[in-house]
């Protein structure tokens, strides 16, 4: 097989990102120990940082994101349960059916704006006492909301939704993978939005540029039970004190400077929807994440991102007219207007 050629610049997606000198030698620094036994000083610190951050009695550290989603699903839910969600959601779409496949539950799927549903429109698929009706157990709220146009869910609406699913014992997960994006984003403290969930994860992959790695947080007696579910999984590690180490100079080094992914991002999105045919498939850019309407342009999706390709720019086709665009900490400003620029000079041919 021929080995394919890494794009110079990459926007496909913030897991692009690769440690830094400065993680990389954190990482070799690590103390080290048995993770399954506790014995990790760098993983249980890591576990203990996220949970004061989120406002959690505890945490857990896991292999990826998909993971923390599906064993909180699993924790929280039993066969012929109901979960809801927004039918963009990454659970839907993205994670080979797994709740289903997995936890044998089903997903009620709801239209929301820019990938946010409201209670009320949440409250009229719920129907308590009825012994022939699947039980609603789980609400999910992915943040930021990533095929809704990287939009942040407002803490007000949250707390509604939250209200709402505990009147009716319905347990609410959020879907942490750019959460701190949301957080440099509305100003709003991790905890504020956590506090309104049962269970909630932060990724470290993506937009604070570690190489793997996710951590799960709830309360002591849900992480005990999701103990169980990462050994079933396969998700137990052993020396993981070398991953845990880059979460912490991640947390310590690159949230804050989020901001400039998102002022990237605002950057790109300004340069090309002054071009003919290019709209902006969302009401603003808020974090990271630029989705653009390319119909109107003469080129599909894929047109468009096969030439700029043969140019060294990676983008991502979202389908026949929508292209995705990720802005994060592996590429600059000036990347990002010449990535602008060469995308400017596909449509001028």
């Amino acid at each position: 097989m021929q080995p394919i050629a890494a794009p110079r610049i990459d926007l496909v997606s913030d897991t692009a990102t690769r440690p830094s000198p400065e993680m990389r030698q954190a990482m070799v620094q690590a103390e080290v120990g048995d993770e399954q036994r506790g014995e990790d000083p760098s993983t249980n610190l890591l576990c203990a940082r996220v949970a004061s951050l989120l406002g959690k009695e505890a945490a857990l550290f896991l292999p990826s994101g998909v993971m923390c989603n599906q064993v909180a699903i699993l924790v929280h839910c039993r066969p012929g349960d109901k979960i809801f969600a927004d039918e963009s959601a990454h659970i839907v779409g993205s994670e080979a059916g797994a709740p289903a496949a997995l936890a044998g539950a089903m997903v009620h799927t709801l239209a929301g704006q820019g990938g946010m549903f409201t209670a009320q429109q949440m409250s009229t698929h719920i129907r308590p006492g009825k012994r022939n009706a699947p039980r609603a157990r789980l609400v999910v709220l992915e943040q930021t909301v990533n095929r809704g146009g990287g939009g942040v869910w407002p803490l007000a609406q949250v707390r509604e939704i939250s209200e709402l699913a505990r009147s009716h014992s319905i347990a609410v997960h959020m879907d942490g993978a750019r959460l701190f994006n949301a957080v440099v984003a509305s100003g709003v403290p991790a905890r504020h939005y956590a506090e309104q969930c049962d269970s909630v994860w932060i990724d470290l992959s993506k937009g604070l540029g570690c190489p793997v790695g996710a951590v799960l947080a709830g309360s002591a007696e849900f992480i005990e039970q999701a103990w169980f579910w990462k050994h079933r999984l396969g998700g137990a590690m052993r020396q993981s004190g070398m991953l845990a180490a880059a979460g912490l100079y991640a947390l310590d080094h690159h949230i804050d400077r989020l901001a400039e992914d998102h002022a990237n991002a605002r950057l790109f999105a300004d340069r090309v929807t002054r071009l003919p045919g290019v709209r902006l498939d969302s009401d603003e850019v808020q974090t990271n994440l630029v989705f653009l309407d390319v119909r109107e342009t003469g080129f599909t999706a894929q047109e468009l991102s096969a030439r700029l390709m043969r140019q060294g720019i990676r983008i991502g086709a979202e389908g026949a007219c929508r292209l995705r665009i990720v802005t994060h900490m592996d590429v600059s400003k000036a990347q990002v207007e010449e990535a602008a620029e060469a995308f400017a000079a596909v449509l001028r041919e």
